[in-house]
C-alpha cells in the first residue's frame, strides 16, 4: 500500500469517526438536557395520528427515555452505521434518511393514539435490514459476507419487530427494518445503473 493510499484510508476513517461521533454526541447532549428538564423534550417524539406528531419523524431518533435506553442504542448505532459507511460514506446518509422516514411514518400511521415514540432503535433496525438485504440485492461476495456477519452478530435483534415487550415501539423496529430493505434495493439499483 502506498503512502497516498494510507493517507486516503486515514482521512476516510477520520470522516467516519467525525460523523458517527458527532451524531452520538448530539444524542447524549440531548439526553443530558432532557434529563435536566425531567423528560420535557420527549413531547417532540412521534405522536401517532396527530399532525403535530409528524415532527417526531425527524426528532425521535435523537430522544431517549433515559441514559440506559440511550446506552443500549449507542453501540449498535455505531457498529451498524460504520458497516454501512465502509463501502461509501454517502450510503450512510441515504440509509439513515430512508429508514427515519419509513420507520417514522409507519409508527405515526400504526402506533397507539396518544402514545409517544422516541429512540434511535427504528433507525438501528433500518441499518440491520439494510445490511442483511444488501447482500441479496447486490449479490457481490463482499456484501454477502457482510450480510452473513451481521446476521450472525445481530440476528437475534430480529425478534424486536414483534410486539413482545410492553412499552417498546415494535412498530418503529418493524418499519425501520422495512425501510432498511427498501434502502438496500434502492442503492443496489443505483449502483447497477452507475
Amino acid at each position: 500500500m502506498s503512502s497516498e493510499d494510507g493517507s486516503a484510508i486515514a482521512r476516510e476513517l477520520k470522516t467516519h469517526v467525525t460523523i458517527l461521533g458527532g451524531i452520538i454526541a448530539v444524542m447524549w447532549l440531548v439526553e443530558i438536557v432532557d434529563t435536566s428538564l425531567r423528560g420535557a423534550l420527549n413531547i417532540y417524539g412521534i405522536i401517532p395520528h396527530e399532525e403535530i406528531g409528524l415532527r417526531g419523524i425527524l426528532f425521535a431518533p435523537f430522544l431517549h427515555g433515559d441514559f440506559v435506553h440511550l446506552a443500549a442504542n449507542t453501540i449498535p448505532f455505531l457498529t451498524l452505521g460504520w458497516l454501512i459507511m465502509l463501502r461509501e460514506t454517502s450510503d450512510f446518509f441515504v440509509v439513515s434518511a430512508i429508514t427515519m422516514l419509513v420507520s417514522g411514518a409507519g409508527v405515526w400511521l400504526t402506533g397507539e393514539p396518544g402514545s409517544i415514540h422516541i429512540g434511535a432503535s427504528g433507525v438501528i433496525f433500518g441499518y440491520l435490514g439494510f445490511l442483511l438485504f444488501r447482500g441479496y440485492f447486490e449479490r457481490s461476495a463482499v456484501s454477502l459476507f457482510v450480510s452473513l456477519f451481521v446476521g450472525f452478530a445481530y440476528g437475534s435483534m430480529i425478534w424486536g419487530i414483534l410486539p413482545t415487550l410492553p412499552g417498546v415501539s415494535w412498530q418503529g423496529h418493524l418499519f425501520g427494518f422495512i425501510g432498511g430493505a427498501i434502502a438496500a434495493r434502492f442503492l443496489a439499483q443505483q449502483k447497477h445503473r452507475g
